[in-house]
This record gives structure tokens, C-alpha cells and sequence, in this order.
């Protein structure tokens, strides 16, 4: 295979509100980290173990405007985008470095009215500039249930 790619599905909640940055031209990114969960039981001592791990997402334009709007922590969301690192330097000089999810695509996974949030029932907004279809039906979980088989 010649050609590459870089895409990123993920299930998760979202750790807090949507950060939003207004620019001049009119344009804005909203900003939220995302935490997505690994539980599996531990083979020598049985117990249980859960992993979260984070992710930084963002969205821009018209997409951020609708994840602020309807967005809450503690949401679940389905997130579609691609890895992007940033490289820059703290106030020391130092090369930084900061690895983000860019969202091309989400669906609200948590129905109206529960969680701390009142996000949108399973209805798929895509980012701004987006020609990808919505979220596929199979990573919509049916269930209440948060172990994914993979």
C-alpha cells in the first residue's frame, strides 16, 4: 500500500465544557478533553483494573458552535477526526509539544435531559468543512453498556 492515513474513532465522555476561541476572521475552535475507558480483569490477582486515558479534541467553526451549545461534562459523544501535534515553546524557551484529536465529525451519544449535560439524542453534527458521512450505526452502542468487545 502506497498511500497513508490518519483517523481516529473514539467513544468517550467528555471531561469538561467546550473551550471556545473567537478570532478576527470570524472563525473559532472549540476545545474539550475527552476520557475513554479500558476495563479488563487482571489475570494473576482477578481484580479488576480500569484505565482512563485523555484526549484533547478540537473542533472548529460551526461544529465548535454546536458541541458548546449542546455539550456538558460528563457527556458521552462519538468523536471522528485525525492526529495532529503541535509543537511550541512554554515561557522558558523549551520546545513543547502537544498531541490533539482534530474532530472532522461527531455524534451526541447521550440522550436528553441525562447526565450533567442535556446533549442531543444520537444526532450527528458534522464539523464545519466536513464531507464525511454521519457517525456508522455499529459505533453507537445500543446498550447502556460501556465494555466494547475491542
Amino acid at each position: 500500500m502506497s498511500g497513508t492515513l490518519n483517523k481516529v474513532m473514539l467513544i468517550g465522555h467528555t471531561g469538561d465544557a467546550v473551550k471556545m476561541t473567537y478570532f478576527d476572521g470570524g472563525g473559532c475552535i472549540g476545545r474539550f478533553p475527552l476520557a475513554t475507558n479500558e476495563t479488563y480483569t487482571n489475570r494473576t490477582s482477578g481484580e479488576r483494573v480500569s484505565n482512563t486515558e485523555w484526549h484533547n479534541i478540537v473542533v472548529r467553526n460551526k461544529g465548535a458552535e454546536i458541541c458548546e451549545k449542546y455539550l456538558k461534562k460528563g457527556d458521552k459523544v462519538y468523536i471522528e477526526g485525525r492526529i495532529k501535534t503541535r509543537k511550541w515553546q512554554d515561557d522558558q524557551g523549551n520546545d513543547r509539544y502537544s498531541t490533539e484529536v482534530q474532530c472532522t465529525d461527531f455524534t451526541f451519544l447521550t440522550p436528553r435531559g441525562e447526565g450533567e449535560g442535556g446533549g442531543m439524542q444520537q444526532q450527528s453534527r458534522p464539523a464545519a468543512g466536513s464531507n464525511l458521512p454521519a457517525a456508522p450505526a455499529a459505533a453507537q452502542p445500543e446498550t447502556g453498556d460501556d465494555d466494547l468487545p475491542f
